[in-house]
């Protein structure tokens, strides 16, 4: 059995190099702390496989190796790529620092995924939700409608809406957002959402008032602090219940919706992109894969050769 080698802390080649990485990513790229820990359980779990091995002993075959062994802990397919994903990134970083000259991660073919749309709401059932009165038991409507209205009104993920300060509502109906990697995008709103935002502010000041709270954040609980992204799940998942929707609708699906409904209704993909905040255009494709698994079900249950 090889011996660990280890550096003059006592730590693997691999585990520093990791931990350098990781620093990196946060200082540079601004990564999310979501991110850095996703990133930082898949390489440990690397650095543990490897152990003391030093990077001209770990070649492509050792990397499908701890496929194998992801594979044998009872791991899926989408966490196995997800931490082939890892491995490469960190060999990208130590190429760009000199400390390797290839990347055998790259001669590794990635997990083959299954294609899983997510299941979007149709146009109707999302005006029906935001048309419905909101159910008594929800404790603060003008709060949760106005975050229906941004959620599917500007495509906005969960954390760059509980993120949203006073002052990135601008008067010329845009919003500032503050995406992922901290890159700034603007977002147009419409009339829908600017309705709630007006509906909404007195009962902001209103609850900060009753509290003694002072805040920037946009969306308060009902105690004048901060909306957590859990909360916001909790809120949507609530509201489309009662309005007849299924269990699984999540932020997120508010997100989906509104790229596929944009791209449904004409909108040119590259000003969707922009929209949503996507680095890459294949990205915002996803839509289109959605938008034509709708026209197919209108198809089928439609024309009357369709059966």
């Amino acid at each position: 059995m090889m011996k660990t080698q280890k550096t003059s802390r006592g730590v693997t080649v691999v585990e520093k190099a990791t931990a350098q990485f990781l620093r990196a990513l946060q200082a540079e790229r601004h990564a999310s702390p979501h991110t850095i820990a996703a990133y930082r359980k898949d390489l440990t779990k690397f650095a543990d496989f490897v152990g003391g091995a030093d990077w001209p002993q770990i070649d492509h075959m050792r990397i499908r190796g701890f496929l194998s062994h992801l594979y044998g802990q009872g791991l899926g397919k989408t966490s196995v790529a997800r931490a082939l994903a890892a491995v490469r990134s960190l060999y990208r970083w130590l190429a760009k620092e000199g400390v390797v000259e290839q990347n055998p991660a790259a001669l590794v073919a990635t997990p083959r995924l299954p294609q899983k749309l997510p299941r979007v709401p149709t146009i109707e059932e999302m005006n029906r939700i935001l048309d419905a009165e909101l159910p008594e038991s929800v404790a603060f409507p003008e709060r949760d409608r106005l975050i229906l209205e941004l959620l599917y009104g500007c495509g906005l993920r969960n954390s760059e809406l509980v993120g949203l300060q006073l002052q990135d509502v601008r008067s010329d109906e845009v919003l500032l957002i503050r995406g992922k990697g901290k890159k700034e995008r603007y977002v147009p709103f419409g009339e829908s959402a600017r309705a709630a935002i007006q509906d909404y502010m007195p009962q902001r000041q209103r609850v900060l008032a009753q509290f003694k709270k002072k805040t920037s954040v946009l969306l308060v609980n009902r105690r004048g602090g901060s909306l957590t992204t859990r909360s916001v799940g909790r809120i949507v998942k609530q509201i489309a219940v009662a309005c007849g929707l299924p269990s699984d609708v999540h932020p997120h699906t508010l997100r989906h919706a509104f790229g596929t409904h944009m791209l449904e209704e004409g909108a040119d993909l590259r000003a969707i992109q922009e929209m949503l905040g996507h680095e890459r255009l294949s990205t915002t494709q996803r839509y289109t894969q959605l938008s034509i698994k709708h026209v197919m079900q209108v198809y089928d249950q439609t024309h009357p050769r369709a059966k």
